[in-house]
Order: C-alpha cells, then sequence, then structure tokens
C-alpha cells in the first residue's frame, strides 16, 4: 500500500484521552478482552456490508465470503485483526476513532475514575471496545478502505494513545480493515499462536463468520521434506449460536454470546432460547442481565434486540419486537418471514412484528415468572435492578396487566422492612376475615410512608398495607386497578373504608356521632382554615395523632401532581380535607381555646405538621415558626 497525502495528526475528544488514560494505567485485570472486542467489531463490520449488499451487490466487489484474520508476529510484537466487511471512509475513521459518540462517556470516565476495580466490566455499556486494544498496545495502527470506494481512498489512521492521532490517505486495494497492535511489554504473551487460538475459542467461537489462522505448519514426510508450507484454518465454530439445538450448546456459550451481543462483562441471570415452527417461523434468543445499562432511564435511548432475517443481520435496538417497559433485555430474533430489506418504517406496519412481539413479550413475562419461584433470590436481583421499569407496565400493556401485577414486589406494614419483596398474592394470603381491598399509601420516602399517620388504624386493627415510595407508585396503582377481586384503595383517599360491613356500620354510626357532638368546633375551625383546605371533619384513620390530611375521592395524589407538572401538563387545583382526633388532648385544648390569636396559631400548627407529616414542603415554614414560637413562649410565661 502507498501513501496519498502526508498525515494529519488531531487530538482525541478530551473523553477520550481520560479513557485512554484509564485503559492504560488501571485496567489491568482481564486484560485478554481486547481480543474480544476487536473481532465482535470485525464481526459487526461484517454484519453491516452483508446487509448493504442486499440492496447493493456491487460492495462486495466480487467476494462474498466474508470473514476474519487473526494474525501475529511474535519477532516483531505485533498482532492483526483484519475483516473484509464495510470499512471505514476518512470521515468515519476521524469521527469513529477519534471521539466517542454515544452519549453517557462521561458518566462512564467518571465512575470508572471514583472506582477502585482493576477491571474492563464497563468499557462495552459505553460502546468504547476499540479502545481496549490500549490495554495491551502501546502503538495502535488501523488501515481501512470502505466497500464502495476506490483503492486510492484507503485510510491509515495511528496512535500511540498519548492524546493524538494521525490520519493520512492511503492506496488499500482490499475492502475492509486491519487494526494492527504492537504490544506492550507486559503484553507479549498474547503474540502467541496457542494463547490466540484459546482466546478466540473462548470469547468468539459464536462468532457467526469464521475466524481464520494460518495453520501450524506440519513437518516433512519420511523422504526428509523441509516442512510443509502452512495453509489456513478456522479457528472458530462460524456458525450463529441461535441456530443450532439447545442440547448442543453449552451455558459458557449461553453467556460469552450474551457477553457478545449485550457488551457486558457480567453473566446473564438466565435465558429462554425458542425455535417457532408453523403459521410464523422466528427463533428468539433472550437474557435477563444482573446490572442495568447506564442509559435505562432514559426512554429515548437506543435499547431492543438484535433482528435477523433468515440469519442475516438487519439492525441492532430493533425496538418494536418488545415493548417499552421490557427495555433491559437483551437478545436476538432471526426471523424467516420478514423481508431482508425490511426497514425500521416498514416493521411499524407489519402484522408479523406484532404477533412476534405479543409472544416474545409473553415468553420475558413467563421466563420472569419461572425465575421468581424457582429462584427467589435470583429474581430478588431483577426487581432490585429493574423493577421501577418494569412498573410501567401495567399502564402500557393492558392485555398482560395482571401477570406484570403477579411479578411486582413492595415494601409493606407485615414486615416493616425497606426491602420490596413482598407480592400482591403474598399479600392476599394474609388479608382480614371480610378484607376486600389491597390498602397502600405512597410517599416520597420509605420512612415518611412508614410513619404516615393514615396507618395508626391499620396498625390497631392488624391490617397490613403496601408501602409504596418510588416516584411512579401512585400512577402504577391507578393502573392497576384491581388483583384477585381486590380493589386497590389509597389509605389517604376519601372517606376510610377498612370493608366487613358490621365494622363499616360500627365506624360509621361513632363517626356520625362524633361530628354531631362537635358540630360547633368543626364550624369554627372550617372558617380559620377556609383557605387551605376544602373540610375539616372528624377522623376514624387516627389513634395516636391528633390530626392528618385526606385527599378527595377524585383528587389526584401528590405523586401524580408531580409527574404531571414535569411533563408540562396543567395541574388542577384541590384542597386537601383536614381530618381531626377529637379524643386526642390537642385537639381537646383547642377545642376549648377561646383566645382567636391562640387558636388561629394552634389551628395553623397542626395543619401545617400534618402537611410535614406527609413530606409536603411548607409554602411559608417562616410563619409556622413564628406561631410555633408564640405558643412556646405563652407556655413559659
Amino acid at each position: 500500500m502507498t501513501t496519498a497525502t502526508a498525515p494529519e495528526t488531531r487530538g482525541f475528544q478530551a473523553e477520550v484521552k481520560q479513557l485512554l488514560h484509564l485503559m492504560v494505567h488501571s485496567l489491568y485485570s482481564n486484560r485478554e478482552i481486547f481480543l474480544r472486542e476487536l473481532i465482535s467489531n470485525a464481526s459487526d463490520a461484517a454484519d453491516k456490508l452483508r446487509f448493504e449488499a442486499i440492496a447493493d451487490e456491487s460492495l462486495l466487489d466480487g467476494q462474498p465470503d466474508l470473514r476474519i484474520r487473526v494474525d501475529f508476529d511474535s519477532d516483531a510484537r505485533t498482532i492483526s485483526i483484519t475483516d473484509n466487511g464495510i470499512g471505514m471512509s476518512r470521515d468515519d475513521v476521524v469521527q469513529q476513532l477519534g471521539t466517542i459518540a454515544r452519549s453517557g462517556t462521561a458518566d462512564f470516565v467518571q465512575a470508572m475514575s471514583a472506582a477502585t476495580k482493576k477491571d474492563a466490566n464497563l468499557i462495552g455499556q459505553f460502546g468504547v471496545g476499540f479502545y481496549s486494544s490500549f490495554i495491551v498496545a502501546d502503538k495502535v495502527e488501523v488501515f481501512t478502505r470502505r466497500a464502495g470506494l476506490p483503492p486510492e481512498e484507503g485510510v491509515h489512521w495511528f496512535s500511540d494513545g498519548e492524546g493524538e492521532f494521525s490520519v493520512e490517505t492511503i492506496t488499500r486495494p482490499e475492502r475492509g480493515t486491519e487494526v494492527r497492535l504492537h504490544m506492550r511489554d507486559d503484553a507479549v504473551e498474547f503474540a502467541d499462536e496457542f494463547r490466540l487460538r484459546n482466546l478466540i475459542r473462548k470469547y468468539s467461537d459464536h462468532i457467526a463468520f469464521p475466524v481464520i489462522m494460518a495453520a501450524t505448519k506440519a513437518p516433512g514426510g519420511e523422504d526428509g521434506d523441509a516442512d510443509q508450507e502452512p495453509g489456513d484454518e478456522t479457528v472458530n465454530t462460524a456458525k450463529a449460536l441461535w441456530t443450532r439445538p439447545r442440547t448442543e450448546i453449552s451455558d459458557e456459550e449461553y453467556q460469552e454470546f450474551y457477553r457478545h451481543i449485550s457488551h457486558d462483562f457480567q453473566d446473564a441471570l438466565t435465558w429462554s432460547h425458542n425455535k417457532v415452527e408453523g403459521k410464523r417461523e422466528y427463533t428468539s434468543l433472550l437474557y435477563l442481565p444482573k446490572k442495568p445499562p447506564y442509559d435505562l432511564w432514559n426512554r429515548e435511548s437506543p435499547r431492543g434486540l438484535k433482528l435477523y432475517v433468515q440469519r442475516v443481520f438487519i439492525m441492532d435496538d430493533a425496538d418494536q419486537f418488545l415493548p417499552l417497559y421490557l427495555r433491559f433485555v437483551r437478545g436476538i430474533v432471526d426471523s424467516n418471514d420478514l423481508s431482508l430489506n425490511v426497514s425500521r418504517e416498514l416493521l411499524q406496519q407489519d402484522d408479523t412484528v406484532d404477533a412476534i412481539r405479543s409472544a416474545l413479550t409473553k415468553r420475558v413475562l413467563d421466563m420472569l415468572e419461572k425465575l421468581s419461584k424457582d429462584d427467589p433470590e435470583k429474581y430478588q436481583i431483577v426487581w432490585m435492578e429493574f423493577g421501577r421499569v418494569l412498573k410501567e407496565g401495567p399502564a402500557e400493556d393492558f392485555a398482560n396487566r395482571d401477570k406484570i401485577a403477579g411479578l411486582l414486589r413492595f415494601a409493606t406494614t407485615h414486615t416493616g422492612d425497606e426491602t420490596q419483596d413482598q407480592s400482591l398474592a403474598d399479600y392476599v394470603t394474609r388479608k382480614q376475615d371480610g378484607q376486600d381491598k389491597i390498602y397502600f399509601v405512597t410517599a416520597d420516602t420509605f420512612k415518611a410512608a412508614s410513619a404516615s399517620p393514615q396507618l395508626e388504624v391499620f396498625r390497631e386493627r392488624g391490617i397490613e398495607v403496601l408501602l409504596l415510595s418510588d416516584p411512579i407508585d401512585e400512577w402504577v396503582m391507578g393502573a392497576l386497578r384491581e388483583f384477585e377481586g381486590m380493589e386497590f384503595r389509597d389509605v389517604r383517599r376519601g372517606e376510610l373504608d377498612l370493608g366487613g360491613a358490621d365494622e363499616k356500620a360500627d365506624d360509621e354510626d361513632a363517626k356520625g356521632a362524633d361530628d354531631g357532638a362537635h358540630a360547633g368546633f368543626l364550624g369554627r375551625l372550617r372558617e380559620q382554615l377556609k383557605d387551605e383546605v376544602e373540610d375539616v371533619r372528624v377522623t376514624d384513620r387516627l389513634t395516636e395523632s391528633p390530626a392528618c390530611l385526606a385527599i378527595g375521592e377524585f383528587d389526584m395524589g401528590a405523586q401524580m401532581r408531580r409527574i404531571m407538572e414535569a411533563t408540562g401538563q396543567k395541574v388542577p387545583d384541590s384542597k386537601p380535607v383536614f381530618e381531626i382526633n377529637v379524643g386526642h388532648p390537642l385537639i381537646q385544648r383547642l377545642e376549648g381555646e377561646s383566645d382567636e390569636q391562640r387558636f388561629g396559631d394552634l389551628a395553623g400548627v397542626l395543619l401545617d405538621q400534618a402537611r410535614l407529616a406527609e413530606g409536603q414542603q411548607l409554602e411559608d415554614p417562616g410563619h409556622y415558626a413564628k406561631r410555633l414560637n408564640r405558643l412556646l413562649l405563652e407556655l413559659s410565661e
């Protein structure tokens, strides 16, 4: 190859400089992953060429056999990984090898800089697998030409990883890419045939393209001929893993394939490999990860399964095959019923896609349900990492609402523990005689929910309450509505209803008598607080606290108000109901107060305390402090 232009030197993007520093100085424990990452990149390049060649066969240059080659030179201390895939243009090289295009890189660098880990567990999650080359190499060269461009538009990129890279135009007859590593003194062990073959079989056996190495030289025959000239041989299986029978695939092969498609350096928790034949034919291989990707909470980030059609790669992140609340699932789907030139727009209008989506969604939910029954400890890992995403399901997937409800986990007053490990089925088995509702309370934190005054009567009567503290919990409960015939009921909403006809009638009779006996006091309190509350009434929720706040039967709760405000939607005005415990000494003191100033101060302090118990912010904390100080001074006189 010949150089057509003088090298142009450029600086790396700032995040890349930090990343390369980490690669060189910190990530040593699993250095062998560099080969896996480079072979995966080569496989992706071959996949992309095969897909683009569907529309433009000339890109293949009369060489339709796609392959990856690994060479080494022990004397020169180099290793080369070469593919005849799609290749890169000069602009591609500058963009892809000089910057990290995917968002979240700064978070990755910050996390790795602060961590004490000495491994590369996060590399692939941020799309920076190429840079793992610098773990073992003190200089990296890339020779490449994009398919369809003339030989004169080849590109040579090189860098020592110290902050700059150089790029020049060369003549390169072959399409595709060669990555040449000049090994560090402490990494020359990798420039060895036996070591490289073992690493290829360990990490890249599942790659669907042949990974080629020069065959070991064969000794001459008995006649003393010189050693025969070596040929080439395929080191890996070179067959798409999902096309093989499940009985022929080991757990380690499944795990390695997961790491290949997900760029995760941890094992998957579990997986489901299934082939469907009949009216529709497709194969799916779905994995549940142990840890979420860095961008899980961004609903706009690319996510989805890898799509193949008749074993031809079509696209990454095909989001049409699973609903958004299952965006943490990784895997592939290979269909025989879709066109090879299918586009993202066509996928959105295809009945076959809808049918596959429905089936795959059910398969994932069944996989989660099976895991929850067979291995609760593993399922608890799934719940702690992905539970808040799964909670989006009841509102987004009505058809599977009941199945999703069975997968949800909660903290409850039954255990009093913050761990969300109680299912709705568990709750139902512990319900009281005559209880026909599942009670819950929402708050900003578990402690606030657990300490809510509204729980007092439930604790007294031994009725279990779900303690909800995730920001979307109120929205989730509104979407669920019921479980196994039991309606969900917010303990703060409307009149208290504990179920059980006799008990309810007794409560209503007692409450009615209290309302009548304290009618004058209630009217006086309503007048005092008329600008701040919808109503004042005697409560049957409290046994220890003097007062609490309730919301109207059809009013919006605090969590839903925040969600709507965050999305820019107009929130309807509403006021809480102020409920008082007429048996509490503070309420009795308030009822007997004749001084209007002290009556107003006491009433205002009790209302603000009820707000604070709800976890609310006071609109005028200074006014609350002044009222409280006046009362304290009077007590000290």
